[in-house]
């Protein structure tokens, strides 16, 4: 299925592209010229929470931002699981189809996983990354392990799919700025009926199912990405990726940073301080 929804073009002034992948057909916005910029998002986000970064950056960057298989404009295939693994493959699809070379990613929440599992897929393409707010190794934490576990129940997972409780409930949650009704019904409609949100109900479940994946990473990040320049941009008052201990182990991995802390931003940085993560990518990489 596809998504019957047109974006308010003042808010999302960009052309809809299309990539027919192995699995489904992809929606992506391609703004702008100079050095590629490949935006991934998290959950239960799409391409329109880059929407103030692409409008800032695509005078001085070609700003490529997909949407998931089962997120965004996006299909919802049929037989597709929605695993992390399976995300990672049709993404690296659409950076081999779109022939990116010297590109610099950015992944914040799902899309650092999936950003890293396509970049250490083709670490000779990689011009720099930046992340924030993320992780790419399997959780240690408690409170994500339980997290994990209790949005996967069947109480949470009816209301995730009946109820469309991650975008009514963690949206508001993890955004420090009051976001608008306009803002929500974005991420309201791409989700209208519970078949429609399967990908976002599978998300949290990844977290401990998708364990092979984030061991693979924990050991060909640090060793095929590790040299790369990097920013680190990070909402300091996010209550899943707290700066402790993510931060230092961010800094380790990466020895050529630069660090950027959002002191109010929560979880979705995008939505809270794009102003800063705009000017801290073009002081870093423009």
């Amino acid at each position: 299925m596809l998504i019957d929804f047109t974006p308010d073009p003042t808010m999302y002034p960009f052309t809809s592209r299309w990539f027919d992948s192995s699995r489904g057909r992809l929606h992506y916005i391609d703004e702008g010229d100079g050095p590629p910029l490949v935006l991934w998002h998290g959950n239960p986000t799409w391409s329109f929470l880059y929407r103030h970064i692409i409008s800032a950056l695509r005078d001085r960057f070609r700003c490529i931002a997909p949407d998931y298989l089962g997120f965004g404009l996006s299909e919802r295939p049929p037989g597709f699981g929605y695993t992390i693994e399976e995300h990672a493959q049709v993404m690296g699809e659409f950076v081999d189809h779109l022939d990116l070379d010297d590109y610099l990613t950015m992944g914040q929440d799902w899309g650092g996983p999936i950003s890293m599992a396509v970049a250490t897929a083709r670490p000779e393409r990689v011009r720099g990354i930046v992340l924030g707010n993320t992780w790419f190794w399997p959780t240690q934490d408690l409170t994500t392990k339980v997290f994990s576990r209790v949005m996967g129940s069947p109480p949470m997972q009816y209301a995730i799919l009946q109820r469309n409780f991650f975008v009514e409930r963690l949206i508001p949650a993890g955004t420090a700025t009051s976001v608008s009704e306009t803002v929500m019904d974005h991420y309201r409609k791409v989700q209208p009926t519970p078949e429609a949100r399967a990908g976002v109900a599978r998300m949290p479940k990844e977290i401990l199912a998708g364990r092979p994946l984030l061991q693979r990473l924990a050991r060909d990040v640090p060793a095929k990405l590790g040299s790369k320049p990097t920013l680190l941009v990070w909402g300091m008052k996010d209550f899943a990726f707290r700066p402790e201990p993510n931060i230092p182990r961010m800094r380790a991995t990466f020895p050529d940073h630069v660090l950027v802390e959002l002191p109010e931003a929560k979880h979705y940085i995008q939505e809270d301080a794009p102003e800063p993560i705009s000017q801290a990518i073009v002081e870093r990489f423009g």
